[in-house]
């Protein structure tokens, strides 16, 4: 029976993992791997961890038996992959989880913008149910230009298509296929930036995507527009969001992820015991200008998380490891 050592465990995800690998001899810690506790995992076939348990050359000469290394995450950094691959040790990751979780937050915060869903949930809390000042627009007919068309945005086309909305894309690579199939327009940048009534980002934050809304291109975007980010917060200048609000350019801005969080690797870790003790998200929140003004939604980077996203993270964790006692191969990183 081989051996699975699983860290950063909480007690819900214990009880299901043990439900479904029934076949493996498995132990449990709510804390990561670290020297202190690898002692009593030395012989074990599989780890598993998440990006808290730093997986260095040190610790992986402790382990005797070790030929998995499971990561319950998108990123793998925090894996010696030199010492992995002298080792012979694979690693597995998660992929995806979140494509159509994100892209449903989308349009929940498009939609509260669109039809002024705040605005009339404040006024009937006090009693008013006047109509005025409520009116919205349809989403039927209106553009949507989606920058990065990857599993997420792909996502945002598929629900853009059942609105019945003019769908237009901007990415590095072209999908000519799924555009086909969903309707949609590949398109430059600025021709997207002038052309959408609704732009809604989802492309990873690097030094390509650093303010790629940002002053300079603010003045070819369409005024009245809406703004929706739920990628990073990086992607979008902050002081171009205060002016395009400003100028009107922005008739509402929807935002899951502010500026000041780059330091986010994965969403999940904003769930994980160790992240308040190095970040109060909720200063940042309050210390933001954006936070109070009348035509900008923020959420707390909450577009992750669903019950079924958190599930399907496990899934694939126990899929990684089913696969690859059986001789398989699936979402191998190194």
């Amino acid at each position: 029976m081989k051996k699975i050592a699983f860290f950063e465990i909480k007690k819900w995800e214990e009880q299901y993992l043990k439900e479904r690998l029934k076949n493996f001899e498995l132990k449990f810690f709510e804390d990561g791997l670290t020297k202190k506790n690898i002692d009593k995992v030395k012989d074990f076939d599989a780890v598993s961890v998440f990006i808290y348990s730093k997986i260095d050359k040190e610790l992986l000469e402790r382990f005797s038996n070790l030929k998995l290394i499971v990561t319950r995450s998108t990123g793998f950094d925090h894996i010696e992959l030199e010492g992995c691959k002298k080792g012979k040790i694979t690693i597995c990751n998660v992929p995806h989880y979140g494509e159509n979780t994100v892209a449903e937050h989308t349009f929940a915060l498009i939609l509260a913008l669109s039809r002024k869903i705040y605005e009339s949930y404040e006024k009937v809390k006090k009693g008013n149910f006047s109509l005025e000042g409520l009116t919205g627009f349809d989403l039927k007919d209106k553009t949507i230009g989606i920058v990065g068309m990857g599993s997420i945005g792909r996502y945002v086309a598929r629900i853009a298509k059942g609105f019945e909305m003019n769908i237009l894309a901007y990415d590095v690579t072209k999908d000519l296929k799924f555009a086909k199939r969903f309707g949609l327009k590949y398109v430059g940048l600025n021709d997207l930036l002038k052309n959408s009534d609704i732009i809604s980002l989802h492309v990873p934050y690097n030094k390509k995507t650093h303010h790629l809304i940002n002053k300079n291109n603010l003045k070819l975007i369409k005024k009245g527009s809406i703004l929706i980010n739920t990628a990073r917060g990086g992607i979008v200048e902050t002081d171009t969001l205060l002016r395009g609000l400003s100028k009107r350019i922005f008739s509402g801005v929807g935002l899951d992820v502010l500026e000041e969080e780059c330091f986010i690797k994965e969403e999940k870790q904003l769930l994980a015991k160790q992240f308040p003790k190095k970040y109060d998200l909720a200063v940042v929140l309050k210390n933001h200008i954006l936070l109070t003004h009348e035509n900008c939604i923020i959420t707390p980077h909450n577009a992750f998380n669903s019950k079924e996203a958190l599930i399907r993270i496990l899934d694939t964790t126990i899929l990684n490891i089913k696969f690859f006692f059986k001789g398989k191969k699936e979402n191998i990183v190194k």
